[in-house]
């Protein structure tokens, strides 16, 4: 048994999740890293999803844990929720239809000591709406900073894992804007903390094809908003960082 300090923390947002939550759970239990709980933070949904958790839970495995929000508040708030009520030093963020290889945990927790980091991410491949994998890899960087992240989001929250003991609980809490995740980190970094890489897929990100055009316009305007809004950068820098963002973001989805 690891030490009581060494605990995970995974942080699921779930709203009408239902179709991948079974799967979700089951795939969190079936990791190689034993020494984990696992925090569904119900998003008030309106499937079946509540249901399916508390089913799982009455199956008697004590590391998982239900949050049951009475309205919907969206997934910053969701994660947030979670993050309070984490009792692991590290935490850990997965997304409900996202899949996890069985080692993700042991081999990035490994990882991360070895580096000595506060904030690791590991490289992702693309899967279509059956998680089935596509071949289309996104490499990730040994290291990246504040500058190098400005003009690429390559990091994959469902990949990331933070040790608190050196972030403190109140820099990772996302604040409620579009793309909360990516201004997270962008807070981090912007923090003086480093983001290291680990350049082996350890997770799938499930994508409908239907998905793929509709939201590229939304894409770039949340990304402009967090130029201008939260990092306030100057116009002509914010251009520089957005064409740069762009180019890297189309070549990844191809």
């Amino acid at each position: 048994m690891e030490k009581p300090q060494e605990l995970v923390s995974i942080i699921v947002p779930v709203y009408n999740a239902g179709l991948y939550i079974e799967e979700t759970i089951a795939m969190v239990q079936a990791q190689t890293y034993r020494n984990w709980e696992l925090i569904l933070v119900d998003d008030h949904s309106s499937d079946d999803g509540r249901d399916r958790i508390e089913r799982c839970i009455a199956g008697g495995d004590k590391r998982i844990r239900l949050i049951a929000k009475p309205a919907n508040e969206g997934a910053a708030r969701a994660r947030n929720t979670g993050i309070r009520q984490a009792r692991g030093r590290y935490i850990a963020f997965l997304d409900a239809d996202d899949i996890w290889m069985k080692d993700k945990l042991e081999k990035e927790l490994a990882f991360m000591k070895e580096k000595q980091a506060a904030f690791v991410f590991t490289a992702y491949e693309f899967g279509d709406e059956n998680a089935v994998r596509t071949g289309k890899v996104v490499h990730v960087p040994p290291e990246l900073t504040y500058f190098q992240a400005l003009s690429r989001t390559v990091i994959f929250t469902t990949t990331v894992l933070l040790d608190t003991d050196k972030t403190g609980r109140e820099l990772i809490q996302m604040p409620e804007v579009k793309s909360e995740d990516t201004a997270t980190w962008w807070k981090l970094l912007r923090n003086g903390f480093t983001a290291y890489g680990l350049d082996e897929v350890l997770a799938v990100y499930r994508r409908p094809v239907k998905s793929l055009s509709s939201n590229k316009l939304k894409a770039v305007r949340r990304i402009w908003n967090l130029y201008r809004r939260e990092e306030k950068l100057p116009f002509l820098y914010s251009c520089y960082n957005l064409f740069f963002w762009a180019v890297r973001a189309s070549l990844r989805r191809l």
